[in-house]
């Protein structure tokens, strides 16, 4: 038997090939839910990132789905796709942001120092694409993938641009666009709108320490954003539900509040009528125990000393 190379295999995938065992084992039964991410994470003595990783990783292959305010529960097997899918060289979402930080940090730097007037109009351009985009309630993660490979071409450096540019391509594959659209509000977008803003003012501003600072922070807060609870996020279109909703809540308080006003009184009045026949109901309790015998407690056995 001819020997064959062994390959480090990445972090995430030893986490969920770990997992998915004991789910074909029957440890994790279908219809079951999963321990909390902060308890598995102890139990496999793993970073949280990387257990997202993974999770995001069987979620994927179908051995897991998320239930939005519930948990992740274990899905049934399902019929064999025609091809089946292959991570094996997929990259971990969160080791990318990561990497983009690094990287990306000292182009905007580099960009802010070299840009052409003609180079920061394009950025310019890219970055109202996505407050466009955001506004009319459509994805702006192509005008979000152009700001950067802008930012990159303003340095002068095509091999900057070759290596943000397929950077931010592999956020295009099946693990990071799973993860992605967990956190894929109109809420987040809007955040990130803010966030490229500073890396928009630093460039104008030709301010290279202050474009680096800005697009580290970028990538910080996309870390962390990534890393919230998968159990507690909402989709776009549901996120957008929600705000409508709570804006009517809103304008029915505004237009309720005046009657509301005048209620308040008969509430008053209301109220310490209630509490004048609670004492006085209180005070004849009081006087009755006074003339009832006392009677000798029972022991009995404490409901909790079987526990």
């Amino acid at each position: 038997m001819p020997i064959e190379a062994i390959e480090p295999q990445r972090l995430y995938r030893q986490i969920s090939d770990q997992l998915r065992k004991l789910i074909v084992d029957g440890e994790f039964p279908v219809g079951s839910r999963l321990p909390s991410e902060r308890d598995l994470s102890v139990q496999l003595g793993v970073s949280r990132p990387s257990l997202r990783e993974a999770l995001i990783a069987l979620e994927v292959e179908g051995y897991i789905e998320v239930h939005m305010g519930s948990g992740i529960y274990v899905c049934p097997p399902s019929p064999a796709p025609e091809g089946e899918i292959d991570l094996s060289t997929e990259e971990g979402p969160l080791e990318l942001i990561r990497a983009r930080a690094m990287l990306e940090g000292e182009v905007a730097y580099a960009a802010a120092k070299n840009a052409k007037k003609a180079q920061i109009d394009a950025i310019e351009e890219a970055f109202q694409q996505m407050i466009e985009h955001t506004s009319a309630g459509t994805n702006p993660l192509e005008a979000d993938r152009l700001f950067h490979i802008r930012v990159a071409e303003a340095t002068g450096n095509s091999v900057l641009v070759g290596l943000v540019t397929q950077l931010f391509d592999a956020r295009l594959g099946p693990l990071f666009n799973r993860l992605h659209s967990h956190f894929d509000t109109i809420e987040v977008w809007n955040d990130a709108i803010e966030e490229h803003s500073r890396v928009m003012k630093a460039l104008r501003a030709r301010d290279p320490e202050m474009a680096r600072a800005a697009m580290r922070r970028h990538m910080d807060i996309a870390f962390k954003r990534y890393s919230a609870s998968l159990v507690g996020q909402a989709g776009l279109f549901s996120k957008k539900v929600v705000a409508e909703k709570a804006v009517k809540a809103v304008k029915a308080k505004v237009v309720a509040k005046k009657p509301a006003a005048k209620e308040s009184a008969v509430k008053v009045v209301a109220k310490k009528s209630a509490k004048s026949t609670t004492v006085k109901q209180t005070s004849a309790l009081k006087a009755s125990a006074k003339r009832a015998p006392v009677a000798t407690p029972t022991k009995r056995r404490s409901a909790r000393a079987g526990s």
